[in-house]
């Protein structure tokens, strides 16, 4: 998706710490990931991502679902300031509301999500825990396209995580966003590449070159 115009634009929606976001930044940084975060937006003003982002000096923007009277319109601001921000890819990264189709239908095929867990398996705010709690030997993190639905889309790329004797939930957790933090700038590289294409729901990786 790169091309003269300069580097991949991504805005990225975030609720929490935002340490996807930090990996994101540190992947530019490091020359891993050929892009640069446009805006960050989250739907909670007091969001620790939204500090991280004005440290890297990026925008940071807190959308409040209370101003807004419909869903539709909430969600239409915050396609709006990510069309402000001109942006070419929107990433998830630990947003915890379901997006619009608002924000869908303008970005197609360009939003993406990460879920600790290796979908369609224990989709939902709480993926660690449920395969915890399951009983599984591997669990995972999963990127894919988002949709309408939570934790549906095409999926781009997986990567596993044993899930070790003696682990906690909080050890789990601790594999879990290791690798969470290595996956998803290696998928939005992928997209900066123009390498990902979707066909029907299966996402296809074309080989680099």
């Amino acid at each position: 998706m790169s091309d003269e115009s300069g580097p991949m634009r991504i805005g990225v929606l975030i609720s929490g710490s935002g340490t996807n976001l930090q990996a994101i930044i540190d992947a530019i940084a490091e020359g891993r990931l050929d892009a640069e975060v446009a805006v960050v937006i989250s739907n909670l003003e007091d969001a620790y991502g939204l500090e991280r982002a004005r440290k890297a000096g990026i925008p940071a923007v807190h959308v409040d679902r209370t101003a807004y009277t419909t869903f539709a319109a909430y969600n239409a601001a915050i396609r709006d300031t990510l069309l402000d921000h001109e942006v070419d890819v929107v990433a998830m990264a630990g947003y915890m509301r379901l997006l619009g189709v608002e924000v869908l239908d303008a970005f197609p095929g360009r939003v993406l999500n990460i879920h600790p867990a290796l979908l369609p398996a224990f989709p939902g705010p709480s993926g660690i825990r449920d395969a915890f709690e399951h009983g599984v030997k591997v669990t995972g993190v999963t990127v894919h396209f988002a949709n309408e639905n939570f934790d549906e889309g095409p999926i781009i790329a997986q990567a596993a995580v044993e899930v070790a004797e003696g682990d906690t939930v909080e050890a789990l957790e601790a594999k879990i966003h290791a690798v969470e933090h290595e996956l998803y700038p290696r998928v939005l590289q992928w997209i900066a590449e123009g390498r990902v294409t979707v066909e029907g729901r299966i996402a296809r990786i074309a080989e680099h070159g």
